[in-house]
């Protein structure tokens, strides 16, 4: 049991004038937890940016791969415009991410520091759903061009009859599901721990301002 755990016990066991008094010791506790956990949210965000960009960047450093890539005539414009956008949003997120590690830093009451969880859980919850979205547009589009390109492939699928080709899509379609559940898992893993830390601090302010 935390220091924390300890106090909230004897704040509940006093007096209400002694409940006001340990609030006051309570509050600094939180907003250094929570200051805490926002600080280590925006490290990973850097991690996370760089491996991206070494799983991005790193492979077309190979002319095998390279030249795997021109063989599927992959439309480059918009593999370049979904690496662009990938990016950028990853960089406003961590952005937003130390806009609001600032504001709790500077944040001297239990309302304000609130409003600041309120605004970290919220931009966690539009990354997570945004990355998601990709995941699958991803797969969607990996898969077309992977039928469409890869004369193999597209002969064989050629060949098939409806139910074939129904099957084909229905194995598309779970492997995008399992790949797109392994992502949100990642993300559950990664920024699911520390949110529920985040959540507990805000019920315990939410408490202290009733």
């Amino acid at each position: 049991m935390d220091e924390l755990d300890l106090l909230k016990k004897h704040w509940q066991k006093d007096t209400v004038e002694e409940k006001r008094l340990s609030s006051k010791e309570l509050y600094p506790m939180l907003w250094k937890k929570s200051s805490s956990i926002v600080k280590t949210l925006f490290y990973i965000s850097i991690a996370e940016l760089i491996f991206w960009i070494a799983i991005t960047f790193l492979p077309k450093l190979s002319a095998s791969y390279r030249a795997k890539v021109e063989a599927t005539h992959v439309n480059e414009g918009l593999l370049l415009g979904l690496t662009i956008l990938s990016f950028t949003v990853i960089l406003i997120f961590i952005y937003l991410l130390y806009k609001s590690y600032k504001s709790i830093s500077v944040t001297d009451n239990a309302k304000k520091l609130m409003e600041s969880i309120i605004s970290t859980r919220k931009v966690i919850k539009y990354y997570v759903a945004y990355n998601l979205i990709m995941a699958f547009v991803s797969m969607v589009l990996g898969s077309y061009y992977a039928t469409k390109t890869d004369p193999k492939l597209e002969e064989v699928i050629t060949k098939l009859d409806t139910s074939g080709k129904i099957t084909v899509a229905l194995i598309m379609l779970v492997t995008t599901i399992v790949f797109v559940g392994l992502i949100w898992l990642f993300y559950k893993l990664i920024y699911g721990v520390l949110m529920k830390r985040l959540n507990r601090n805000y019920n315990e302010l939410k408490k202290m301002e009733v």
